[in-house]
């Protein structure tokens, strides 16, 4: 029988590297839905053409792999977990990483100061909004 690794989940936030052109978001947004298939990683990226936000969830170790990689990008600055932990389904079960914009540009300034369940709870306040 094989055992299934719990579920986590890390929700942060961070900006486009100074220099870094738009073009940029959707090489991420391409490469990582690739890595994030083969690593059993899904989740959300949300850009509000400045910064970053992003639900990921899967195999706690991959997921802290993953945002370790994150932390060291150079298309990233100011990354910010603002929640982390347990997780006992997956929200976007269907893709390897969605994608988004928000139309709502302090959405994702709001987030940053945040953290625990008012950052989690922001995040699904503007996932209500979203189609994806």
């Amino acid at each position: 029988m094989k055992l299934i690794p719990a579920l986590y989940e890390v929700l942060y936030v961070s900006q486009l590297a100074p220099g870094q052109p738009l073009s940029v978001v959707a090489e991420i947004a391409a490469t990582a839905r690739l890595a994030n298939a083969q690593a059993n990683i899904t989740g959300l990226l949300i850009f509000d053409g400045h910064r970053f936000c992003q639900q990921l969830e899967g195999p706690k170790k991959a997921v802290l792999k993953l945002i370790e990689r994150i932390r060291t990008d150079p298309r990233h600055v100011n990354v910010e977990v603002v929640h982390h932990g347990a997780l006992a389904g997956r929200r976007f079960q269907n893709f390897s990483l969605a994608f988004s914009t928000v139309e709502d540009v302090d959405a994702l300034s709001r987030m940053e100061s945040l953290d625990g369940d008012a950052a989690l709870a922001a995040f699904r306040a503007v996932c209500g909004e979203l189609e994806y």
